[in-house]
């Protein structure tokens, strides 16, 4: 009895300690966070290791996301129970591969917690909040070998090392049991008996940052843009009409102003739906003559100017069936398609499940009501990608967290996409732990495809990144501001990187070897017992 109380002690200290070092991660605790997961799962039996894993996936998010509490404690509750299923099953395969996979399972485990790390960020329920690859997005030598594997290479390189120091360990312990010999010698020992494993992590470290050290950094020869970033600093949804007219008059001061300070400036990008009444549906059908009026009056702004204009807007799509809604983003290029406006568009189209889009009208109807119920926008997602021009630069808009997706902003470049222009609202969380989640995601962006990227946030963090994902330019948070700036223009003739050339065939390469490996070791145990 006094063991089980014992054992039972141990492991909630581990999946405590499980939970605040996966929320508190950075790019230095990042490369242990997992050593508690390993022990937690060798200690718990087959009967227990699902829900400790579950306890797990539901703390941890909860410990890492708090600021989605503050929009919404229902979405929150949505997200800390998928990822107790998630990680229950997670979990519970780990335990499988540690009873089938004798002295190597170990790295079947290490592989199953990378197939996961990818899995989690597929589908409909695909979140990429809270791959390890992301905590490091500060140390650009490291991060360059994304535009290799993706982030999955690097999560695969960090996540060995709990893996690694896990088994370790757990082998010394195990040798002192056995040996009575003092634990250094234990310890020196099992290290020992890793080091092959410990070498060729080491190479492929190495190896990475060698790569980082070789990769071009001077795009002094390019051609460049000039670029000014706008962040008004407001919820564009909060509010009626008055609020809507304050927004964009705001957005036109803070323009002015950017124009008055650099007047070579040749692209001005407003936040994502910084003006939320649909301009062309105001424009044409004139049904509200206030909003006419606001449109208007934006319309003959932007063609006063001699710069191209990319504005978030909510988009409508009105037929004699239905009325669609979309997330647009609108390039208007003065003197050519803004009076009347007929500018070209890019509707989102992977919108965020349950606050943006829920497909399951039919099969799940009261949730569909509920959502609709509450504060929540459906919206209509977009049919195709696109790429606009703006002079010589050609260039894609990921709106909000679909610059949170690898494989969105590589099929963006491999359309002809040479820099993104990211459109975003996270004002909604009021939290800057959230706006730099998200800016940490959007730097691997540029990395994994070479290509440079401008954030217009309605509250932060708006910034330029190179080509390597280095910010050269950013606004503090959480007030009116813009970012001027130039980025390289890239040809359409420059070669693609091998992450554009195979996506996220690495992720998919740890979810089939992991696979692999626990069914050749189910098939060898029962071989054994025959």
């Amino acid at each position: 009895m006094i063991f089980f109380k014992v054992s039972k002690i141990r492991n909630c200290v581990l999946l405590i300690a499980a939970s605040v070092l996966f929320a508190l991660a950075n790019s230095i605790s990042a490369w242990f966070a997992f050593i508690p997961v390993f022990f937690l799962v060798h200690y718990s039996d087959f009967k227990t290791v699902w829900l400790y894993g579950g306890f797990y996936g539901a703390l941890s998010y909860l410990f890492f996301i708090p600021w989605l509490f503050t929009f919404s404690k229902p979405a929150a509750a949505g997200v800390c129970i998928l990822y107790f299923i998630f990680c229950a099953f997670l979990f519970l395969v780990m335990k499988t591969a540690e009873k089938f996979c004798g002295k190597h399972a170990w790295i079947a485990e290490w592989l199953i917690l990378c197939a996961y790390e990818y899995l989690k960020t597929t589908g409909f329920f695909g979140f990429s909040y809270g791959v390890t690859a992301y905590t490091q997005w500060k140390n650009t030598a490291l991060i360059q070998c994304c535009s290799l594997f993706g982030v999955w290479g690097l999560t695969a390189l960090i996540d060995f090392v709990s893996a690694w120091i896990y088994i370790v360990t757990l082998t010394a312990i195990e040798n002192r049991k056995k040996q009575q010999v003092n634990t250094a010698a234990c310890i020196k020992t099992a290290s020992e008996e890793h080091a092959v494993s410990g070498g060729i992590w080491l190479c492929c470290l190495l190896a990475a940052l060698v790569y980082g050290a070789c990769v071009p950094k001077d795009y002094s020869e390019y051609e460049h843009i000039k670029i000014a970033a706008v962040q008004n600093n407001t919820d564009p949804w909060k509010g009626g009409f008055g609020a809507f007219k304050t927004d964009v008059r705001s957005l036109m001061e803070l323009t002015d102003q950017a124009l008055a300070d650099d007047p070579e400036i040749k692209l001005i990008v407003w936040p994502e739906t910084a003006v939320v009444p649909s301009i062309i549906k105001n424009y044409y059908m004139r049904r509200d003559r206030k909003r006419y009026i606001l449109v208007k009056n934006l319309l003959e702004y932007i063609d006063s100017k001699k710069c191209d204009f990319i504005v978030g807007n909510y988009h409508v799509e009105e037929s004699d069936a239905r009325s669609e809604d979309y997330n647009c983003a609108f390039l208007f290029t003065p003197g050519k398609n803004v009076i009347p406006p007929q500018p070209e568009k890019y509707a989102k189209i992977h919108l965020v499940p349950f606050t943006e889009y829920f497909p399951y009208q039919k099969l799940f109807p009261h949730i569909y009501r509920m959502l609709l119920a509450g504060d929540t926008h459906l919206w209509t997602p977009g049919k195709e990608l696109k790429v606009f021009s703006s002079g010589n630069m050609h260039f894609s808009t990921p709106i909000c967290f679909e610059d949170t997706f690898g494989n969105i902003c590589r099929d963006f470049v491999n359309k002809g996409g040479r820099a993104f222009i990211n459109l975003s609202n996270d004002a909604w969380s009021g939290s800057l732990r959230c706006q730099n989640q998200h800016l940490a995601m959007a730097v691997f962006r540029s990395v994994e495809n070479r290509v440079p990227s401008v954030r217009s946030t309605a509250s932060g963090q708006t910034c330029i990144i190179d080509p390597r994902g280095n910010i050269t330019a950013m606004s503090a948070p959480f007030e009116k501001n813009y970012v001027i700036g130039e980025i390289p223009i890239i040809g359409q003739n420059r070669s693609v990187t091998l992450y554009g050339r195979i996506g996220d065939a690495a992720g998919f390469f740890f979810v089939i070897a992991s696979a692999a490996v626990l069914l050749c070791g189910m098939i060898a145990t029962k071989i054994k017992m025959r």
